[in-house]
């Protein structure tokens, strides 16, 4: 099928020679439907520990050769005996699936397996990074244990991820459909937002894993590794970035990579709502986590997968010790029927959530657009952003200048003697007074007002006065955010 083995696949992550692996030996306890005459050479799983970039991981394969990497109960001890060990020794875990799902002979077995995966992945979250790997199909109840993890990789034409198969799918609704349709690689990176990388063979996954592990820290007792600082690449000027014309689109990447060293950006989630940009950068050789709203999609406005997207993100790097850095231009949050239906107001409510509750260095520069509730949800000084800084060209106000101008001055506009003329009017002396950043800089809500070639500069020193920042919250088992 020209799939790697499941050695083959945690040698090609791992740092070579390094994988010990345990467990060799064990085999399956069902004695049903003629199981007792069956020999599973380690019951369909392969489990260790190795290095990646001399520092310690967790990991396990499941082996599709073996019973079709079926999940029994001695498969599912294993995976946990690994889980239980990562976290013990704090390293990250990484699990590759590839599996026909629950082994029907083992019946209720197989089901308490996957709950004792389920509960492990939910007591390590926030404590270890834990990257699951799709590499064949993966389904029913095994897709939960991924969904619980921190980032999922997929590899086109080779991960296959759903709840039910295409098979029930035609016998319950009639519908025909392929499995890549319904639960491919690209359906998941784009449309369901469950995959948080995706790559064309398993090799550029791979590399995937390793680049990201050199972002993110082991535990959340450590910071991630420094790096020599580097500057951004030439041909990235941030003051040539930003159009003259502020309703004109541009790449808010290209304003990441301007301050980013050597212009690394490791985007996450690239292809699920692209009105958001997410992902890992340095600066100064420090690791930050960049959310930024994108003009060329949806005009960068926040709606339903946008805020969970983000909310997510800035919730890893919160409870992982990463600074978030935020590149503020919106218009606000996406209206109309269908996303008040799809519950906009709840989903919104995650971004507010996870800003409020984030207890490492906040940075927000405003570029251009902060309109109305989503100036307020973008890491605002009023969500306890640490350090707020403004581009001259910023807009700051409850909405855009033409639709305030229509409701200020309603009257003024209809009763004049040429309407269309007195609306530019009121337009350019609404922005003029409101729609910049200096009112609100003159209240406190912005630190200061700079130039785009100063934005790298003042990240960096805000990151570094933050490094001992310390917040006290209220005592409390959690909070409930709006799931």
């Amino acid at each position: 099928m020209g799939k790697l083995t499941a050695r083959e696949r945690i040698q090609g992550i791992v740092d070579e020679g390094s994988f010990h692996e345990y467990d060799m030996f064990v085999e399956h306890q069902s004695k049903d439907f003629g199981m007792d005459k069956k020999i599973f050479h380690g019951d369909g799983v392969i489990i260790g520990t190795g290095t990646i970039y001399g520092e310690p991981v967790a990991i396990y394969a499941q082996d599709f050769t073996v019973a079709g990497g079926s999940l029994g109960l001695m498969h599912a001890r294993k995976i946990t005996k690994i889980m239980d060990h990562a976290m013990k020794m704090r390293m990250p875990i990484i699990g590759i699936n590839d599996s026909g799902g629950a082994r029907i002979q083992e019946g209720v077995d197989s089901l308490a397996g996957y709950g004792e995966i389920f509960l492990r992945n939910t007591q390590a979250s926030g404590v270890i990074p834990q990257l699951s790997i799709i590499l064949g199909p993966c389904a029913g109840g095994a897709v939960y244990s991924p969904a619980l993890t921190d980032f999922v990789f997929v590899v086109d034409n080779i991960s296959k991820m759903f709840i039910t198969g295409p098979e029930v799918v035609k016998t319950v609704l009639g519908e025909v459909v392929t499995m890549e349709e319904l639960g491919g690689a690209r359906v998941h990176a784009a449309i369901s937002g469950n995959a948080h990388f995706f790559a064309m063979t398993e090799q550029e996954c791979f590399e995937q894993i390793k680049q990201l592990l050199t972002f993110i820290p082991w535990n959340n007792q450590r910071k991630a590794r420094s790096f020599p600082a580097k500057p951004p690449k030439p041909e990235y000027k941030i003051n040539n970035i930003l159009p003259a014309d502020p309703t004109q689109p541009y790449d808010v990447r290209d304003i990441v990579k301007a301050v980013a060293d050597d212009s690394e950006f490791m985007e996450v989630q690239q292809d699920f709502a692209p009105n958001i940009v997410v992902g890992f950068g340095r600066i100064d050789g420090e690791t930050v986590g960049f959310v930024a709203n994108q003009p060329l999609v949806l005009a960068g406005v926040l709606d339903c997968d946008s805020s969970d997207k983000a909310g997510r993100f800035i919730r890893f790097c919160d409870a992982f010790n990463i600074p978030i850095v935020t590149f503020e231009d919106m218009p606000g949050y996406l209206p109309g029927v269908e996303q008040e239906h799809m519950g906009v107001i709840r989903h919104g409510a995650k971004v507010l959530y996870a800003y409020s509750e984030a207890t490492v260095p906040k940075i927000t520069v405003i570029l251009r657009k902060a309109y109305g509730g989503g100036y307020i949800a973008m890491n605002s000084r009023h969500l306890k952003a640490d350090f707020m800084f403004a581009w001259p060209t910023a807009e700051i106000a409850v909405m855009g200048p033409e639709g305030a101008a229509n409701i200020i001055f309603k009257k003024e506009i209809t009763e004049s003697t040429n309407p269309e003329e007195t609306r530019k009017q009121k337009v350019a002396e609404y922005r003029e007074k409101f729609a910049n950043p200096y009112v609100a800089a003159s209240k406190g809500y912005i630190d200061s007002v700079i130039e785009p070639e100063e934005t790298r500069m003042l990240l960096k020193h805000s990151i570094e006065i933050s490094g001992n920042k310390t917040v006290m919250v209220p005592q409390k088992k959690h909070g409930i955010p709006p799931f």
